[in-house]
Formats: structure tokens, C-alpha cells, sequence
């Protein structure tokens, strides 16, 4: 029986950048009740960091991560209508700990994806996979949907994308998932490394508080007409980091042709 104290691994750079491991490569980190609490726990504590700069989802292993551990869905099969309910919720809390991390969060994707995997993938603000990579939203095949993992894959490849993958459960290579959106770039297994660290590279170069304020902005105007509130809303942002002490480095840097001072080891 594995270790459950190890299921996620956690660590923090001298760059700040911040990774977490699912670390469960025996099931193909397939994750359970309390790996999903160990998770909730890693991106808010990573999140409310002010070291951190960047986070690094991963998965141990030959797998990123095979979705519901199948001894957790044996269980569920025994729970009542609000033990379900309440499992539910684990699961959606954890989604959005991913999706609404203050943090720039970066998705190292290879081997299998599956149901819930495609969730954290879909969850994540950048996505790279390796070429071996290979996805499903199976759900359905087993008689249920992907519910809570569903606003983020829809976010993430469209609703037409989506209603073919989540009705169909039929499974779709690395090249396909760059194709409808869930993947940003798909590169060779033993490049993978080398693309994860070429984007942290670029991630540090930005100011962390605009990274920050541009996460915000797009969770306030995704799916809104350009009204008048919408306008307004925008107007005050802008007003509001151009004032802050990182947006007046930035000014200076560009206009001093120097570099800002949030560029580490520079």
C-alpha cells in the first residue's frame, strides 16, 4: 500500500518557482478524496506565497494522471446522495484552487490524461505536452459525465470541441489536443523539459503583479459584451496597475532602457 503522506510533492525554488507533483506513478497518479484535499492544500498555500512567482503542475511518472482512482470509485458506489454531494464538491474546490490561483499556473503534460486529468489540464493557464500524450473524457463510458471538470474543458476547447469529447469519450492524441485548444504546444518526450523551463524563462521576465492582474481581467470580461460596466471596469484596471509600484518600475525600466527590478539574478 503506498504512502499517502507522499501523494503530492511540493517544492519552491530560488527563483520562485513553485512545482507540484501528483506522485502516485503506480496508478498513473489517478487521484482519490484525499490526494484532492492534498491538493487544495499545495495551490493555496502556493497561491497566498509571496515567494512565488510561478506554479508547475506535473505528474510522476509514465502518466500526468489517469483521473479517479478506481478503489475511490468503489467506495463511491456505497455513498449516500449526500456523501456524493459533498465528494463533488472536493472535486470542484480543487479545480478552481487551479484555475483561480493568483499564480501563473503551467501544466507538464505527457503519457495518459484521462476524465478528471483532462480537468486539471483544462484548469491550468499554459499547457505543454509531450507528442506521447493521450486524452479522454471516458466519463460517459462508465455512466456518468464530467460535471465539475466541465466549465474549465469547455473554457478551454470550446463547446463544440467539448460536446463531441464529453459525449463521445473517445480518446484523442497530443497533435489534437494542441489542435482544439487544451494543449498550447506539443513537443518531443525528451524535450518536454526543455519547453517547461524555455516558458518559466519567459514567465520571469514579466512583472509577477501584471501576470497577476491579467488573470483577474480575463476572469472579468470572458463571455461579457462590451458594455459600458465592462468598459468602465477595464478602464479602472489599467488606471490601477499603471499606479502600482511594480507598473512605474516597468515605465521607468522601458523608458531608463535598463531592466525592471522583478528580473531575478539579472
Amino acid at each position: 500500500m503506498m504512502n499517502e503522506a507522499s501523494a503530492i510533492l511540493s517544492s519552491i525554488d530560488d527563483r520562485g518557482v513553485a512545482t507540484i507533483t501528483l506522485n502516485r506513478p503506480e496508478i498513473h497518479n489517478a487521484f482519490d478524496d484525499y490526494l484532492i484535499g492534498q491538493m487544495i492544500s499545495a495551490f493555496t498555500a502556493v497561491g497566498t506565497n509571496r515567494d512565488v512567482r510561478i506554479v508547475v503542475l506535473k505528474g510522476e511518472g509514465k502518466s500526468f494522471s489517469a483521473g479517479a482512482d478506481l478503489n475511490w470509485m468503489r467506495r463511491m458506489a456505497d455513498y449516500t446522495d449526500a456523501e456524493n454531494l459533498e465528494d463533488a464538491r472536493g472535486v470542484a474546490e480543487l479545480l478552481a484552487s487551479i484555475a483561480f490561483c493568483p499564480k501563473p499556473v503551467l501544466a507538464r503534460v505527457q503519457g495518459t490524461a484521462m476524465g478528471g486529468g483532462v480537468g486539471l489540464v483544462s484548469a491550468c493557464d499554459i499547457a505543454i505536452g509531450s507528442s506521447n500524450a493521450v486524452f479522454a473524457l471516458s466519463e460517459v463510458k462508465l455512466g456518468v459525465i464530467p460535471a465539475t471538470i466541465g466549465p474549465y474543458v469547455v473554457r478551454a476547447i470550446g463547446e463544440r470541441q467539448a460536446g463531441r469529447y464529453m459525449i463521445s469519450g473517445e480518446r484523442f492524441d497530443a497533435d489534437e489536443a494542441a489542435r482544439i485548444g487544451l494543449l498550447h504546444k506539443v513537443v518531443a518526450p525528451d524535450q518536454l523539459d526543455n519547453a517547461i523551463n524555455d516558458m518559466i524563462d519567459e514567465l520571469l521576465k514579466n512583472s509577477p503583479n501584471a501576470m497577476r492582474e491579467a488573470k483577474a481581467l480575463i476572469a472579468a470580461v470572458v463571455n461579457r459584451p462590451v458594455d459600458e460596466a465592462v468598459k468602465e471596469d477595464t478602464a479602472q484596471r489599467i488606471a490601477d496597475v499603471r499606479a502600482s509600484n511594480e507598473g512605474k518600475e516597468g515605465l521607468s525600466a522601458f523608458l531608463g532602457k535598463r531592466k525592471p527590478a522583478w528580473l531575478i539574478g539579472e
